[in-house]
């Protein structure tokens, strides 16, 4: 099977589609398909084009034994909603154009939204090279975008909803991050076969004995203290105040730490809130590459899941978890609906808090910051959960079976 992935997010970038998309790959490589990714010159989350990619039209380089494409893209920093677009459509042209007339035919193309306009790149390409065509769905845009308020348009919103139901119509399979947006997508187009493509981790690289000491030394942490770590992206969607906030309930508590690690559009404005609060046990880090992670990660002790509480992440499951319990460590999880049934209530594998909640962030962390036995019996939890329900390589079987068994049907 020849299978290209045209996302617009690819290592060396860092974040979840980055890896998600790279272990898929590379997983599809591994069992004797031909893969080859189309992707833009990598710039995120600093939104600007990283050094040896600059200036190019194209770049192609083997990672991992798999093709990478990479094309041209507009990248800035800027969060107006007019640059914003033209961000996203400078991809979709560069990646139609190469997609079209420099690579070969493939029988299915797997599409990565958000951004929602990669798929008119995607559809295009499928049209005129007689491809298939899967549509991967981790995030409900525009729903997200305008429930977040990131957007207000109610032109721009309607445009955008007709397109998003227009390339789920035009798409041959659908596969979404949770159970939420395939119910979603279901609901709407209950002709089509949707798979839930679940988020993972593999258990060959995160896990309760990976790890090389030294982060904490290095960032002035002492073996007593408890390490509350966040890390991701710095943005609109995650509700970080909460951290600060419940910061400074928990400042009489010196042995209690906060981390907050990650790149994003309100990481100034976090750090000029920490300073004006004063607040001395918190520590801002940059973003962390992955080969980082399993260090880092090792050597805190809990990881704070938050969301702002919107219906919207109902049926969110934020990616930062999977590590962090395939290496043993609890959460503190302040996102309601799937995860919290998932993660707590089924897998008793950290403790929850209510979002942009401050007070019930300080008591549940007070909670697993005094009781020692609870703590161990949610660290034992989190890797036994995690490896028999998320483990990568058994989420891919799976995935590929699904594909097969569509193609196979076509023949």
């Amino acid at each position: 099977m020849r299978i290209l992935f045209l996302t617009q997010y690819y290592p060396p970038e860092v974040g979840a589609p980055q890896n998600r998309l790279s272990e898929l790959a590379i997983r599809f490589h591994r069992a004797g398909d031909h893969v080859e990714v189309l992707t833009a010159m990598p710039n995120y989350p600093f939104m600007k084009v990283f050094e040896g990619y600059q200036g190019k039209w194209l770049v192609r380089e083997e990672v991992d034994g798999v093709t990478v494409n990479r094309t041209w893209i507009f990248a800035s920093k800027s969060q107006s909603v007019p640059i914003r677009l033209l961000v996203y459509f400078s991809f979709v042209f560069s990646s139609l154009v190469v997609g079209l007339f420099q690579l070969k035919r493939f029988d299915l193309i797997i599409c990565e939204s958000p951004p929602l306009f990669l798929g008119i790149s995607a559809w295009m390409i499928k049209l005129v090279k007689r491809t298939k065509l899967l549509f991967n769905v981790s995030d409900l845009w525009p729903e997200s975008a305008e429930k977040l308020g990131l957007v207000t348009n109610r032109f721009f919103l309607r445009i955008s909803k007709s397109l998003e139901e227009f390339l789920y119509r035009k798409s041959d399979l659908i596969s979404g991050q949770t159970q939420g947006i395939v119910k979603n997508i279901s609901s709407r187009m209950p002709e089509k076969k949707v798979f839930w493509l679940k988020n993972g981790v593999d258990l060959t690289y995160y896990s309760p004995e990976k790890g090389i000491p030294g982060w904490r030394e290095e960032n002035g942490f002492g073996a007593d203290d408890f390490v509350a770590f966040y890390g991701g992206i710095l943005g609109h969607a995650q509700g970080l105040e909460v951290i600060l906030k419940a910061a400074v309930e928990l400042a009489d508590e010196k042995r209690i730490k906060f981390v907050i690690a990650g790149e994003g559009p309100l990481k100034k404005e976090l750090m000029d809130q920490s300073e004006h609060l004063g607040l001395a046990n918190v520590t801002f880090l940059p973003a962390y590459p992955k080969q980082r992670m399993p260090d880092v990660i090792s050597e805190i002790d809990i990881s704070i899941i938050p969301l702002r509480k919107l219906d919207l992440f109902l049926g969110a499951i934020p990616s930062k978890i999977f590590e962090s319990l395939a290496m043993g460590k609890p959460i503190l999880l302040g996102v309601e609906g799937e995860a919290k049934e998932l993660f707590i209530n089924q897998g008793y594998c950290g403790l929850a808090f209510k979002p942009e909640d401050p007070a019930s962030l300080t008591e549940e962390l007070r909670l697993l910051f005094s009781d020692k036995a609870l703590y161990d019996r949610l660290s034992k939890n989190a890797y036994f959960y995690v490896s028999e329900n998320f483990n990568r390589d058994k989420i891919f079987v799976d995935f590929k079976q699904f594909i097969q068994l569509y193609l196979n049907e076509g023949k």
